[in-house]
């Protein structure tokens, strides 16, 4: 985003990042209403279903729906920016519940492709990270954020099977040797570590990074995301593709 985009955006009206309202008082992007709902979430295990082999312990903050699905698409596709600090924030709690206060933590987000970075003038994740590391610590939390991996180009993954789009995933997935110093000398930092994205489905991509990290001998704690895609609830109150917070 430009500087005068940005400034424009501290001092003029825009619509709403959750629910698109004009004319809105706003807190970060969101109008109160919006704003109330995002604070008012509840990290949650979201485990898919079927889960793919490797998926460490995941905890989302909430559904890929409503105002946390439309600022994740503001923010995404739309060039806003500057939510990146709130959503940052509400990446924190999940990383919260994975993660003892006071021990090493490492925030490992999932690097999005050269292309994807070009399109999003910048690495989306990275960015939720940073914001994410900069709440943990104000709370106690030894946090760094490390980019161990790389990611190459691949295929759309819209119709490939959970097993395909992992094996998709992996292929596309590359250590930084270079960039993080390993060796047989030097180890990673120790205590825990956890892989952030912006959002789990299948929980394919999660278990492809996890699987790579593993390779460099980084153990993987658990993953923190900000959404859980929820698809179609069964009479037992399980959601195909995640099991959600009522389960």
């Amino acid at each position: 985003m430009s500087l005068l985009a940005d400034l424009a955006d501290l001092v003029l009206p825009s619509a709403c990042a959750g629910c698109a309202a004009e004319r809105v008082a706003l807190r970060y992007g969101a109008c109160a209403e919006c704003a109330a709902r995002l604070e008012a979430l509840r990290p949650f295990r979201a485990a898919p279903v079927p889960s793919p082999p490797g998926l460490p312990p995941c905890v989302a903050v909430g559904p890929y729906a409503g105002p946390l699905r439309g600022a994740l698409l503001a923010y995404k596709e739309r060039g806003r920016h500057r939510l990146a600090r709130p959503l940052g924030a509400l990446l924190a709690t999940a990383v919260a519940g994975l993660a003892p206060r006071g021990g090493p933590l490492t925030l490992i987000p999932v690097p999005s492709t050269a292309a994807a970075a070009r399109e999003r003038h910048g690495d989306h994740m990275t960015r939720l990270a940073a914001q994410a590391v900069r709440r943990l610590r104000s709370g106690g939390w030894d946090a760094v954020v490390q980019h161990p991996l790389e990611a190459l180009p691949r295929p759309d993954s819209t119709s490939l099977s959970v097993a395909e789009r992992r094996a998709a995933a992996e292929s596309s997935l590359r250590i930084r040797r270079v960039l993080i110093g390993f060796s047989g000398r030097r180890r990673p930092r120790k205590g825990t570590l956890v892989v952030v994205d912006d959002i789990v489905t299948t929980g394919a991509t999660l278990a492809a990074v996890t699987s790579r990290l593993e390779e460099a001998e980084m153990q993987v704690t658990g993953a923190a995301v900000l959404a859980a895609t929820q698809l179609r609830r069964s009479p037992r109150g399980v959601i195909d593709g995640i099991v959600g917070p009522s389960s």
